[in-house]
């Protein structure tokens, strides 16, 4: 399911909103192993484009 939540991350990743629906979707179905991993693997790719989105997300999580 990881490796399914990164590849619809990267897709979407021109739309600012939807990004963060997406991302608000999969921290709801992945278990706490795989969000951590998630957290980890967003940071290094979208960081930089989208600190705050991610802030927002994974502060929640």
């Amino acid at each position: 399911m990881l490796n399914y939540v990164k590849t619809v991350l990267t897709k979407v990743s021109f739309d600012a909103l939807l990004f963060e629906k997406e991302l608000r979707k999969a921290i709801r179905v992945l278990i706490a192993d795989e969000i951590s991993e998630l957290k980890n693997w967003c940071y290094t790719r979208f960081g930089d484009r989208y600190e705050a989105i991610l802030n927002r997300c994974f502060t929640v999580a």
